[in-house]
């Protein structure tokens, strides 16, 4: 058996890749940097809030190697608004291709749209503890940060069209600098074309002539203007923006999903050929899909985001699915809630487990899974562990205003808790707006042999006409003999089906609660 890295996830693992190429290159590991940016131009979505929480993973991970690290949050404000993202005012159509810094906030809550689409995830971030320096863009070129880099991207603007060119066979910056200033005369960006960089005055001189943003033609206004590259009148194009962050921050580490793999490798021969700097370790992860098995968008309008997840489930099942694994692609709904809480359940009832495992490498990668999702801080003793099916189906036939004591007294009856405490209601609270929101979780599909399929059918007549809870529990056990099904086997398939577990409350009076007829209907195959 291979010895384990670290705490033997894919985190440490990659953590431990930094180190060693930082090593190899022989620069000074007193401070590893790691970097994500959060976007700013729409509403933050699930994938947006992976990559900043992987990016502290990796933070936590260097860290527990003895390094010391930092996580910065890059919000992206200086990019153009290039759509209105869908179900968003019409109003925004007038601010297209202006930077989302300088876009009054539609809901007048934010000095800016772009602070307010940014302080939703800073927001989420903050409600499952992850820590971070947040670095505003817009803030970033005003201040001055990235003005040695954007000097040489724009002194070497010949030999990077080239270069672009030669790589991904785009000739747009073989014509154009790469960098976008800010029309003077419209306050927009990308539709100004800089075509001179005058060096002793750290100016590009433009010509505002249109541009394609967000696949519609946007016409310029022709203003010709001169930006001062030093103070913020404009940006870099993404075709070297990366580089000059990782360069002026001194990054040593950022994920980046597949659909901007073009651009990172135009980065980094960027970052290593023209500013000198030998660009951070990446992983490329794959995207969120929803169920249709399109990207999860912010401007296509399937956007789910973190506080869809936080409003039904606890933040360590949503960094469960951020840091279960990053390749492949996965699709993802509010479905999956439901099941990623009773995996975390699971993966604690595992981690606290006192029986040796079968296997040692697998069960030290779930441990090391488990502190992860709890941030390396994990709790001295296991939670109270409830199906959240079972949850969402008490919470559904509660009385109104008293669902949380309703269904903390029916766990109780059930013996399934042996008390109530804080956390036990706040998954009822949880599993309660679910049961409002959506009525109860996707129901489960079982596969059944064909003597299980007919005790089956015996048990929804008997569930129909029966009003005895233990008359009900007595029939259980007489329908599995009848039909050559060991008795423990058939209530284990029964709890699979009713709420997702393999054991759970005693059947007769939970049927009797939940009700005949939605017991039925779930046990109809």
């Amino acid at each position: 058996m291979r010895e384990a890295i670290g705490r033997g996830t894919w985190i440490d693992k990659v953590a431990s890749e930094v180190v060693a190429r930082e090593e190899k290159l022989g620069r000074t590991t007193s401070l590893l940097r790691v970097e994500s940016g959060l976007g700013a131009s729409g509403i933050p979505h699930v994938g947006s809030m992976a990559d900043a929480a992987r990016a502290y993973g990796m933070k936590l991970a260097l860290e527990d190697l003895g390094y010391h690290s930092e996580f910065i949050a890059y919000s992206d404000d200086m990019d153009g608004l290039r759509k209105v993202p869908e179900g968003l005012p019409d109003s925004l159509k007038e601010h297209l291709a202006k930077p989302v810094s300088r876009i009054p906030d539609p809901f007048d809550c934010h000095p800016s749209y772009g602070e307010h689409m940014s302080s939703m995830l800073r927001e989420a971030l903050d409600e499952v503890g992850i820590k971070y320096r947040h670095q505003s863009g817009a803030e970033a070129y005003r201040s001055g940060l990235l003005n040695d880099q954007i000097i040489k991207i724009l002194e070497n603007a010949k030999a990077i069209g080239s270069r672009i060119k030669e790589m991904l066979g785009q000739e747009k910056f073989e014509g154009i600098l790469p960098y976008y200033p800010i029309c003077e005369g419209c306050g927009r960006i990308y539709v100004a074309e800089a075509y001179e960089f005058v060096a002793n005055e750290r100016k590009v001189l433009y010509i505002c002539r249109g541009a394609g943003v967000g696949g519609e033609r946007l016409d310029g206004c022709r203003h010709k203007g001169e930006a001062d590259v030093t103070k913020g009148e404009g940006k870099l194009s993404w075709k070297g923006e990366f580089a000059a962050r990782w360069s002026a921050q001194d990054v040593r580490f950022e994920a980046y999903g597949k659909d901007i793999a073009d651009s990172v490798r135009v980065n980094d021969w960027i970052s290593q050929e023209i500013l000198g700097y030998p660009p951070p370790h990446h992983i490329r992860y794959e995207l969120f899909l929803d169920k249709t098995g399109r990207k999860i968008s912010k401007s296509v309008g399937n956007v789910f985001t973190p506080q869809v997840w936080l409003r039904y489930g606890v933040p360590q099942s949503l960094l469960l699915l951020m840091y279960k694994r990053i390749i492949g692609t996965r699709t993802l709904s509010v479905e999956d809630i439901p099941v990623y809480m009773d995996e975390y359940d699971s993966l604690e009832s595992s981690y606290f487990s006192d029986t040796p495992p079968d296997n040692p490498e697998k069960a030290r990668s779930l441990k090391g899974l488990y502190e992860y999702v709890n941030l390396l801080k994990p709790p001295k003793s296991p939670s109270t562990h409830v199906p959240y099916r079972l949850l969402t189906q008490l919470a559904s036939v509660a009385p109104k205003g008293k669902v949380n004591d309703y269904v903390v007294d029916r766990l109780l009856a059930y013996r399934a808790v042996k008390s109530s405490s804080p956390e036990l209601k706040r998954r009822v609270d949880l599993a309660s707006r679910w049961s409002i929101d959506y009525g109860g979780p996707e129901k489960l599909r079982v596969s059944l042999q064909e003597n299980e399929r007919k005790a089956i059918e015996e048990l929804k007549k008997v569930v129909l006409k029966e009003t005895d809870p233990k008359e009900i529990q007595y029939t259980v056990f007489e329908i599995a003999k009848r039909n050559n099904i060991d008795p423990p086997q058939f209530f284990k398939l029964l709890y699979r089906i009713l709420i997702g577990s393999d054991r759970g409350p005693r059947l007769g009076p939970y049927i009797l609660d939940i009700g005949p007829d939605t017991v039925v209907k779930q046990l109809s195959q």
